[in-house]
């Protein structure tokens, strides 16, 4: 028996998921837009249509994200491929995108070279790269699915990355850089919002050290990565500004504050290499 648009509406709202999702996951399962949802909501559907939906409630109520179940996110105005290797990128993420552009467009360097450390899907370097052209920037991360992910993304947005496989600092040797960026893992494995992210790659999400260890280690190489004047960008926890600014402080590096994310929360702090 053919269903609709509107039965397989009326079966998410039973369900409980909001209609803006059930609407978001049709258009994806069809290759349709939302107008035309609302257009033919009374035509009938492919066959299998109506179970291939009910596989991907099902997911969605347990809290899979949206984006795994589409294939896609959006980031910083750009449409990004991402799927269980890589992180679901985070609006408070284009906090850090914002405050690298507003540097950028201030040093007066002419190419600047730039990095990002443990790229994911490649949203936060693929975004600097469309924004700011002339940049040279290069992206790493350890896990090679995720990388693919990045790459994949590189290619069809059409913007010129360097990939490099390897954890944080170890595939660049002696290489400096202008502008350092990182969204590290930096929740505690203890925390209690970790199983609402249970679907995410933890790897990606927890740090040990009250998730502060993989921040430690990317500060610690700062110094030797940084060209002088050049400004290092991390995201972190809402509660670890204190300890991201003594750590910046120690490695010999000028902090230069913290920017709040949409919540109003201490997100993103910067440092600059003397």
């Amino acid at each position: 028996m053919s269903v609709t648009v509107r039965d397989l509406q009326r079966r998410a709202a039973q369900a409980g998921l909001p209609r803006l999702e059930a609407q978001l996951l049709l258009c994806a399962l069809l290759d349709k837009d939302r107008g035309w949802l609302i257009s033919h909501d009374e035509d009938p559907l492919p066959p299998g249509t109506g179970e291939r939906f009910e596989d991907w409630l099902r997911q969605r109520l347990d809290e899979v994200p949206l984006a795994y179940l589409t294939g896609h996110k959006e980031f910083h105005g750009l449409r990004l491929q991402v799927s269980p290797a890589t992180l679901v990128p985070r609006p408070d993420t284009e906090v850090l995108v914002d405050a690298a552009l507003r540097w950028l467009a201030s040093c007066g360097l002419a190419a600047p070279r730039v990095l990002d450390l443990g790229t994911g899907s490649g949203a936060i370097a693929l975004a600097v790269k469309k924004r700011h052209p002339r940049a040279d920037v290069t992206a790493t991360d350890f896990s090679a699915a995720a990388l693919g992910i990045a790459e994949a993304n590189a290619r069809q947005l059409g913007l010129e990355v360097r990939f490099l496989l390897g954890a944080w600092w170890q595939p660049l040797g002696e290489e400096g850089f202008d502008l350092v960026m990182s969204n590290p893992p930096y929740i505690a494995p203890q925390d209690e919002h970790l199983p609402a992210l249970r679907h995410e790659p933890l790897s990606a999400l927890a740090a040990p050290e009250a998730g502060l260890a993989d921040l430690r280690q990317i500060i610690g190489g700062a110094p030797a990565h940084l060209r002088p004047g050049g400004l290092l960008l991390l995201e972190h926890g809402y509660d670890q500004e204190q300890a991201v600014a003594d750590l910046l402080r120690a490695a010999g590096l000028q902090y230069r504050g913290c920017e709040r994310d949409l919540g109003g929360q201490p997100r993103c702090s910067a440092a600059l290499r003397p």
